[in-house]
């Protein structure tokens, strides 16, 4: 473990002794660990109206930029003593390089991109994405439409659209297409647990330079090529909760809290400046999100309820999130002047062993997670819902949650997996991280009147800023 540097012959630590032990206990321990190296690659220059020419550019670049990858981050985890969980990469929102190509489907580029994954290593590609939160642009609509396909034919393809901002409020037409494109793609994976839908994210205010899949994509601002890295922690906090937290107060919580992000987020400073070093490419952001994982203890919930709430989803459950949520980006943004993406707590159902209790005892229902979602991160995610929810009620969720993010100038999303088949109270399971958990109840009365009006609900007076 390697946490210090000399310098003029005396030793400039960026830890003292019990810091470097503390943060070693943590690796070993508290689940701590860097959950993703993602690196970003601008497809812009890939773009040709000759669809098997564009699709070979696209393959082809990504495969000379990652090449060295995989195994960077592999020599990083050795040398540092730091778990690096995977290595990935986000690209383009493919509907940009689709658009040259109108009369040819866009499942060449997500073989392409599959192909590309397989050849460097990396266990997911992001960026299969259509930005239409003002309009559907040139290729926006066949992208959106070939979405099922290409997430039954690839296995490492990930997929996202933005239907809203604060900025331009939100795409109502976006919304009513993707309740369907969503039980679509679990029709089409049904086979395996409906798995394709786990990689689809619909978002309001999505992020240029988020590392997390499935909702990653690499912005048109962004750099040609950049190193984004995602620390997680969540049982690192658990075990300070509980360690520290005995009578304390919640302003004392809250600042247990920003002092352990700080080191967290000090390490994933760490990875991504050395990773950035050694592939001669920019570092762009850490983004320190409490990322749960099914591993008992690695759990926001845990987190939570060590705050004092008997189980998710009690009362108070939205006030301890919102608390722990703040304290997170204070520690991250006091660790680092370059922490972005998403950075905050998640709340994925199905990837918490906490949150997979609380909904199967009922007291963590869909309802009080959309509460939830107004102070996460991120929004109602890694959701089982039963397979004959109908398409417009799956759009009034993504409509609520888009609301919810346009109104709050805030990341909100939805990764919803209508289980086909399947009913209220059984189970789905995923395996990995994407772990498994009960089919939630659904308000059942329909909003099918409101979902086909279309048209756009307009941005709200907070847009107004200049």
């Amino acid at each position: 473990h390697v946490f210090y540097r000399r310098n003029e012959g005396k030793d400039d630590s960026l830890l003292n002794t019990n810091e470097i032990l503390e943060t070693i206990n943590m690796i070993d321990n508290e689940d701590l660990d860097v959950r993703t190296i993602t690196m970003g690659i601008s497809l812009l220059d890939c773009i040709d109206p000759d669809v098997h020419k564009a699709s070979q550019k696209v393959y082809d670049k990504i495969c000379r930029y990652a090449q060295h990858l995989v195994k960077t981050g592999e020599d990083i985890s050795r040398q540092y003593g730091i778990p690096i969980i995977n290595k990935r990469i986000s690209v383009t929102p493919i509907a940009m390089i689709a658009g040259a190509c109108p009369t040819a489907s866009p499942i060449h580029f997500a073989k392409a991109l599959d192909r590309a994954a397989r050849t460097v290593g990396v266990n997911f590609i992001g960026g299969y994405s259509a930005l239409v939160h003002k309009g559907f642009g040139p290729g926006d609509y066949a992208l959106i439409e070939s979405i099922p396909q290409a997430l039954d034919e690839t296995e490492l393809v990930c997929s996202s659209v933005n239907v809203g901002t604060t900025k331009t409020g939100i795409n109502m037409d976006a919304v009513e297409k993707m309740g369907r494109i969503v039980k679509e793609t679990a029709q089409r994976t049904a086979d395996r647990e409906c798995i394709g839908a786990a990689k689809l994210v619909v978002f309001c205010n999505a992020p240029e330079d988020n590392p997390f899949m499935a909702g990653a994509f690499h912005g048109p601002g962004e750099p040609d090529c950049v190193i984004n890295v995602g620390v997680s922690g969540p049982g690192v906090v658990r075990a300070a909760i509980k360690k520290h937290g005995e009578g304390k107060s919640l302003t004392e919580i809250a600042e247990l809290i920003k002092r352990t992000a700080f080191k967290i987020t000090r390490m994933g400073q760490l990875v991504a400046q050395e990773a950035s070093r050694r592939l001669c490419v920019p570092f762009g952001i850490v983004d320190l999100s409490l990322a749960p994982t099914p591993a008992i203890g690695d759990s926001v919930a845990y987190i939570l309820e060590g705050m004092g709430l008997e189980q998710c989803g009690a009362h108070g459950t939205t006030a301890a999130l919102a608390l722990l949520n703040d304290a997170v980006k204070k520690g991250g943004v006091m660790a680092s002047s370059s922490v972005g993406g998403l950075s905050g707590a998640f709340i994925p159902v199905t990837e918490d062993a906490g949150m997979i209790e609380a909904a199967r005892s009922g007291c963590l229902t869909l309802t009080k997670l959309e509460a939830m979602t107004a102070v996460c991160s991120v929004g109602l995610d890694m959701i089982c819902v039963p397979g004959d929810t109908p398409a417009e009620i799956i759009s009034g969720i993504i409509a609520d949650e888009a609301a919810i993010g346009m109104v709050n100038s805030k990341t909100t999303a939805v990764r919803v997996i209508p289980a086909v088949g399947r009913k209220a109270g059984e189970e789905l399971d995923f395996g990995g991280l994407l772990g498994k958990g009960p089919i939630m109840e659904v308000n059942p009365a329909s909003p099918a009147e409101f979902i086909h009006r279309g048209g756009k609900i307009p941005a709200p007076m907070q847009s107004l800023k200049n």
